[in-house]
């Protein structure tokens, strides 16, 4: 049996812009943009995991909001269930680069300039599809 790893991601907007970071060097999928997230952990809730992955990656707290995008992607070695979550920063968050390499507030039509992963890339088309 396939292994399914479930995963959550933050949509994040400020100012007509999106929220991606960049993957660090040594990581899977190295230096690959994508939504802020990562695995949910036995036992623990979408929103929880959300809220500890950002804390854990960027240095930030967020209120999460309802989910708004659910892809299912099948790497060559595992499956991902992704959840994609609207979630909100303080206006005075400030963004550390605790276990992401970069980041960026990227306008819609700017996306496509940058590489996501494919499991990022399926959410992103259905992002650009039907706007949020």
């Amino acid at each position: 049996m396939r292994c399914i790893k479930t995963v959550v991601g933050a949509l994040i907007t400020r100012d007509g812009r999106y929220l991606i970071t960049q993957r660090p060097a040594k990581a899977v999928l190295p230096l690959l943009w994508e939504f802020p997230g990562g695995k949910v952990e036995a036992g623990e809730s979408d929103e929880a995991a959300l809220r500890r992955e950002l804390k854990e990656l960027m240095g930030i707290e967020a209120v999460v909001h309802e989910q708004v995008l659910h892809v299912h992607h099948a790497y060559p070695d595992y499956d991902i269930d992704f959840r994609v979550y609207r979630c909100e920063l303080s206006a005075s968050a400030r963004i550390a680069h605790l276990r992401i390499h970069d980041h960026r507030w990227v306008v819609e039509e700017a996306l496509d300039d940058y590489d996501f992963p494919s499991a990022d890339q399926k959410t992103l088309d259905q992002l650009l599809k039907t706007p949020i």
